[in-house]
């Protein structure tokens, strides 16, 4: 049974405030957490061996991907290079993805392409396939990859006509939920539809792709990602924006409302933005005192109770969905980026906060969501990287999955290199990757110059089914990498 804010309040009173007792399992007290220092490199590169992860990072000579010793890459998908079935280009922005059993023992990606406004304005935009544009003048949309067995690649559009497919999220029954990150209404940017939407994208299936039909019951923003409790059958979503800071939301289906393949588009096409309930959390700490904001949270361990707040108006019909709340009526964090379901929850990640976050500031936060107990605990916190050219610390948490080896994988968007890392259960970290692959072209999403390159984020981090390989993406110029090698089991 849910915990009320009563209940909260006085079980954490019991203890002592500041103690978790609430908690995910492996959490049991607080303690400080500015963990943006690698446990297997130490910022001076000097190996460390008692830490977890797989050692040092070794350069590439491709000057593309940096692993540890023994892993090896190859490259799936890459922008200009490989090409979709119908001969245009992969498009460019590579992001969110997820991965499916496929037929034939093949395995299936859907690959989220994070292209915003016109398409006039890209060199490789999602092409317009007929019969899966949602909107014509939108430049983004997936792909889905095909992997076979003998290591051969087909690619196709799932979706086109869509804008900013940031992250999205896999629902157990074998779809993807693909998030617009951007919330144009039709006559603005050169749109022609509304945007800001969730969409279904089925790799098994092409013909349930077709007539794009748009999700508007998860509501109109700038989405970032979402996940599926399975139990339950609610979604969370998480919202990636500023002034005021984004929410993450929770969506309640209608009573009776059966999950399964086409049966959130029939939703849609049946009740449109009004099926089931939209909500924004008040959370709160153990003395009962309303928390406004995530970076209020200064130690890995502390637990938020969590109370659900209906979304007035979840179109946006006037007022950004956000803005539909006051100061003290929703508990907001900057950059809410990746989700990811496991272990009876949701994790969730908020990227950094600075001056416009009204806690402290720091350069990422990894929370767990445990639906049983309603509360949220850190399980991640990386402190303020004090200089991000030097390669020895991690910032800026973005896509995320769960590793089957234990604890975490998060794709790096922050400052200077980017990075793969892992954290464990307990909240260290180590290094998986390392982006060589420097973009120099001011034309580039990325920017740089040859005296000071930068370097594109890491996104779509993702393991094969069977587990044995990580696939992940470098978003400019828009490589898909599979990464294999000695994966093994990941002390706390």
């Amino acid at each position: 049974m849910p915990l009320t804010r009563r209940e909260f309040t006085r079980r954490s009173a019991v203890v002592g405030a500041g103690v978790a007792v609430v908690g995910t399992a492996g959490v049991l007290a607080t303690t400080d957490g500015a963990l943006a220092t690698q446990d297997v490199t130490s910022a001076d590169g000097a190996e460390q061996t008692d830490g977890p992860g797989y050692g040092p990072l070794v350069e590439d000579p491709e000057g593309i991907l940096a692993l540890p010793a023994g892993f090896t890459y190859r490259i799936i998908t890459r922008t200009g290079e490989t090409r979709l079935e119908t001969g245009e280009s992969t498009p460019s922005n590579h992001d969110g993805t997820a991965t499916f059993e496929g037929p034939r023992g093949t395995t299936l990606l859907v690959n989220n392409h994070e292209l915003k406004g016109p398409r006039a304005d890209w060199d490789h935009p999602v092409p317009l396939t007929d019969g899966l544009v949602y909107d014509p003048a939108a430049a983004g949309g997936c792909t889905v990859v095909e992997v076979r067995p003998g290591g051969e690649v087909a690619e196709w559009v799932g979706i086109a006509g869509t804008s900013t497919n940031c992250a999205g999220g896999r629902t157990r029954w074998g779809t993807w939920l693909t998030c617009e990150e951007n919330s144009d209404r039709a006559g603005e940017n050169g749109m022609t539809k509304d945007h800001g939407y969730v969409f279904e994208v089925d790799p098994l299936d092409r013909r349930a792709n077709r007539d794009p039909v748009p999700l508007k019951f998860f509501g109109r923003y700038d989405h970032e990602a979402v996940v599926v409790d399975p139990k339950r059958g609610d979604a969370y979503l998480t919202e990636d924006d500023s002034e005021p800071n984004g929410l993450l939301y929770r969506w309640v289906p209608p009573k009776g409302f059966e999950h399964g393949r086409g049966k959130l588009r029939a939703l849609a096409e049946e009740q449109g933005a009004d099926a089931g309930v939209l909500q924004a959390p008040k959370c709160y700490d153990s003395g009962g005192r309303f928390v406004d904001d995530l970076s209020r949270a200064t130690k890995i361990g502390t637990v938020y109770g969590v109370d659900w707040a209906d979304v007035p108006d979840r179109d946006a019909r006037t007022t950004p969905v956000r803005e539909q709340f006051g100061p003290d009526e929703a508990t907001r964090a900057r950059k809410l980026e990746g989700m990811w379901w496991a272990d009876g929850g949701a994790y969730l990640v908020s990227s950094y906060a600075r001056d416009e976050s009204p806690g402290k500031p720091h350069d990422g936060q990894v929370w767990f969501y445990d639906p049983s107990r309603r509360t949220l605990t850190l399980k991640v916190l990386l402190g303020v990287n004090p200089d991000p050219s030097k390669d020895g610390a991690f910032d800026g948490p973005d896509n995320i999955t769960v590793s089957p080896y234990g604890g975490l994988i998060i794709a790096e968007d922050g400052e200077g290199k980017q990075h793969l890392f892992g954290a464990t259960d307990s909240g260290r970290t180590y290094p998986i990757a390392r982006n060589d692959l420097a973009v120099t072209s001011a034309a580039d999403a990325a920017g740089g110059t040859e005296a000071e390159p930068e370097f594109s984020e890491f996104t779509g981090v993702v393991f094969s089914p069977d587990g044995s390989t990580l696939f992940a993406n470098i978003q400019e110029p828009g490589i898909m990498l599979a990464i294999t090698g000695p994966w093994k089991r990941q002390s706390r």
